[in-house]
């Protein structure tokens, strides 16, 4: 039987071009395709003092017929947007944004992976006036790109059972910026995550603050059971993951009944005696967590494994990511 070649991990390749805008006198200028490469900035660069900068991640998918589809483009450029604003960045035009993703997609078509992989999409936005005493003072001038990355079957080896190690004193980032997707809020779950890793060997960390479940640092989080799904109500503590979204609207569209509200470890840890629990993402799409670390103690999820729900919900979302089952909601734009 002959061996697979081990794929590149997540995001460690990039298709060979790059779309690139930059914002200087009070307007955006035209994009340019250009070849994936270094870029030159002053080392007196906002973002690289203030962290003035904002992403976003979502992908493209090749179908059978060899057609390509991105997935609720105009959503995540809407939460970008946002982040933007929150950041008081520059902010992007949303047509202009979706026509350098549209084109970095096009000029890498034959990147595109086929399913189960995909083209992942990573605009980023960031700061670029040369002003090292701008702590108080937002960006004149910045730059938008558009990378992308193919990316392969995240499961490759098998859904295997998460371990999360539950923090319930720490907070994940600032209360009223966790809805922003910057790289500030990632660095920030990195050490406690790592730290959980070396003592726990915990893939990550769910930040509990207060006793109330949040998220993980760098997913959304769902308690499911037959019938009842339950995750934490939106506001501005966390990320409105897109990927969260659309489980939703496919739990309800599956007679579901989905609850957002605030809830506590207690009743979490209740919950898992026989339900299920699982992240959400853009890579993963819905990880499945198999154990919950609290204290010192562990506390199996369900019988330990991924759980049947979990799947049944990833499999369904990643059909219609794929062209096989019917996009009822209109997510799918064939670019």
């Amino acid at each position: 039987m002959s061996v697979q070649p081990q794929r590149p991990a997540f995001g460690t390749v990039l298709a060979s071009h790059m779309a690139v805008a930059q914002y200087q006198d009070g307007q955006w200028g035209e994009h340019q395709i250009k070849p994936v490469g270094p870029i030159e900035i002053s080392p007196a660069a906002h973002v690289l003092h203030y962290a003035s900068t904002c992403f976003e991640g979502f992908k493209a998918f090749r179908w059978k017929d060899g057609s390509v589809h991105v997935f609720r483009m105009d959503r995540h450029i809407a939460r970008m947007l946002n982040s933007a604003h929150q950041l008081v960045l520059p902010e992007p035009d949303a047509g202009q944004l979706a026509t350098m993703v549209k084109a970095v997609i096009a000029r890498c078509r034959e990147a595109v992976p086929e399913a189960p992989g995909a083209l992942y999409l990573r605009p980023i936005l960031f700061g670029t006036t040369a002003n090292i005493g701008a702590a108080a003072t937002p960006p004149g001038e910045a730059t938008l790109l558009v990378l992308a990355s193919p990316v392969w079957d995240y499961f490759a080896g098998g859904m295997k059972p998460l371990r999360i190690l539950v923090d319930d004193q720490n907070t994940r980032c600032a209360a009223h910026l966790g809805m922003v997707k910057t790289g500030g809020n990632y660095a920030a779950a990195m050490g406690p995550t790592l730290a959980a890793r070396a003592k726990y060997q915990a893939d990550q960390v769910l930040f509990c603050p207060g006793g109330q479940v949040q998220e993980t640092g760098a997913a959304n989080f769902l308690l499911i059971r037959d019938g009842q799904l339950l995750t934490r109500g939106l506001d501005t503590t966390f990320l409105h993951g897109v990927t969260r979204d659309s489980l939703l609207t496919l739990a309800r569209d599956a007679g579901y009944a989905v609850t957002e509200r605030v809830f506590d470890v207690g009743e979490m840890l209740e919950w898992v005696k026989g339900g299920e629990a699982a992240l959400s993402g853009t890579a993963a799409v819905l990880a499945g967590v198999g154990t919950l670390i609290h204290r010192g103690q562990e506390f199996r999820v369900g019988n330990g494994q991924v759980g049947p729900l979990t799947q049944a919900l990833r499999a369904q979302l990643v059909s219609i990511q794929q062209g096989e089952s019917k996009d009822r909601h209109g997510w799918l734009e064939r670019v």
